[in-house]
């Protein structure tokens, strides 16, 4: 039996959730979290087979709990689901270590597909996301400016994007600032931007601001 643990800041929605898993019997949820930091303590307590996370989370977002979750539990599967569309998030989540990526307004048994996939080790990706793959790899391809930076720069880029401070997101990633603003000279280089509006302005464009 797989054990599950559901983390969305939506009770309705974790409980739609549970009653899919309640319809085969190598499923049980065994927690549910409505934070990050709930998240993480399901995770660091290792009670659970595979972990399905929400990007949009309360107190710390579905990005910031999978990079603690790799750095202390790098074999726990996670499998993000997320009512963002693909191209907003999956590739920059997949260089995180996610598992898995799956849009919320996704079928029961791919739900269900997915996280045996995970279950076993495998990666499960679907085929919105295949296709997001394949064209990572074409040089001419006209991929989304953030899918180009790293797990860290993506992190430090939504911070900026949302209004934080240098000094603010060196506390919080527990960074010097001069290291933060490297990064931030890095982010600026591979985007092509010249000031924080322009990263404000670039997210909100491409819907990746809560």
């Amino acid at each position: 039996m797989i054990r599950v643990a559901i983390c969305d800041d939506h009770q309705i929605v974790r409980a739609g959730f549970k009653q899919i898993f309640s319809s085969s019997s190598d499923f049980n949820v065994v927690a549910e979290a409505g934070t990050g930091r709930e998240a993480l303590d399901i995770a660091r307590r290792e009670i659970c087979d595979v972990l399905l996370l929400d990007i949009a989370m309360p107190d710390q977002s579905g990005i910031d709990t999978l990079r603690t979750i790799r750095q202390g539990q790098p074999e726990l599967p996670v499998l993000i689901l997320s009512g963002y569309p693909a191209q907003q998030y999956a590739l920059n989540l997949f260089k995180m270590g996610a598992n898995g990526y799956l849009n919320k307004e996704c079928e029961a048994d791919e739900l269900m597909t997915a996280v045996r996939t995970v279950f076993q080790g495998r990666r499960y990706v679907s085929s919105t996301v295949g296709e997001l793959l394949a064209q990572s790899f074409d040089r001419d391809t006209n991929a989304a400016l953030h899918t180009e930076l790293s797990d860290r720069e993506f992190q430090v880029f939504l911070r900026l994007a949302r209004g934080a401070t240098v000094s603010d997101i060196g506390v919080a990633l527990s960074l010097s600032i001069k290291t933060v603003s490297t990064y931030r000279t890095r982010i600026m280089e591979k985007m092509g931007l010249q000031s924080n509006s322009d990263l404000t302005y670039y997210a909100m464009k491409n819907n990746l601001l809560d």
